[in-house]
């Protein structure tokens, strides 16, 4: 429940954020540039005289647009081959499918989203599409694995014998019973797609300036550590509550979705 509450004010945030925001995120003000925390500006300011906590505020925005969209992205590419992979088997499954998905498996997530982004190009758009693609095979083979263990139930049995046609049968009977570990799946890789974006940012090759992004933040903060370290400790505060509460929030629906749990609680 905290961490859904925390993801329903970084939702809030993102959604409010011009009434919130007391500053304009990007108007710079250079008379009050590299300033402490204060009553005025609460967050302190950066090397531009930008309000810190108005581009915290906007960059939530872009931290949870990145990660819902590129989870989005590879739910929509990841689950549907998945589960004709699972369901069907044969050349497709084994020869192609699957080993496709073992070579991205075989890089480091932030390696090949790193690579990617570089090839696609510095941007919002490409670094979502290549944190979407890194996540793509992760929900490929979770739904594989899931649809392989519905395929032998009695129901997809009784279903084939009832003379149901093989995609109604996925459709309307076994991706019910394999939603909800896709769901929390999901949950837990917006926060890691989070990072992804945030480390992207951090590197020049996610969101470009002068639009706010945590990384891009942390980025310009960590050369003045000891002069105004106000300007890297908060986007990274927010970055940990931010990607925690996700990953709490997760763990949560998945107790709320195992049938186990809940007979325990009962």
């Amino acid at each position: 429940m905290v961490g859904g509450l925390f993801v329903i004010l970084l939702v809030f945030l993102a959604i409010f954020a011009p009434f919130i925001a007391p500053y304009s995120p990007i108007k710079q003000n250079y008379a009050q540039a590299l300033q402490p925390p204060s009553a005025m500006h609460w967050f302190g300011t950066d090397t531009l005289g930008r309000d810190i906590l108005s581009r915290i505020i906007y960059g939530t925005r872009v931290s949870l647009k990145a990660g819902m969209i590129s989870v989005g992205f590879a739910v929509i590419i990841g689950v549907p081959l998945g589960v004709i992979s699972g369901y069907f088997r044969g050349f497709w499954d084994e020869f192609v499918i699957m080993r496709i998905t073992d070579a991205m498996l075989a890089f480091p997530s932030l390696v090949l989203a790193l690579t990617l982004a570089a090839v696609l190009g510095p941007s919002l758009t490409h670094a979502m599409i290549a944190i979407g693609l890194v996540f793509t095979p992760y929900l490929i083979r979770l739904s594989r694995g899931e649809v392989l263990s519905q395929r032998e139930r009695e129901y997809v049995i009784a279903a084939n014998a009832s003379g149901l046609r093989n995609f109604s049968i996925m459709i309307r009977h076994v991706f019910p019973n394999i939603v909800g570990p896709i769901i929390v799946q999901a949950t837990l890789n917006v926060a890691a797609a989070i990072i992804a974006e945030a480390s992207l940012s951090y590197l020049g090759l996610g969101t470009q300036p002068p639009t706010p992004s945590w990384g891009a933040m942390l980025a310009e903060g960590q050369g003045y550590l000891s002069q105004a370290p106000w300007i890297a400790i908060f986007p990274g505060i927010f970055i940990f509550l931010a990607v925690i509460s996700i990953n709490v929030f997760g763990d949560g629906i998945h107790d709320w979705l195992d049938p186990r749990l809940k007979k325990k609680a009962v």
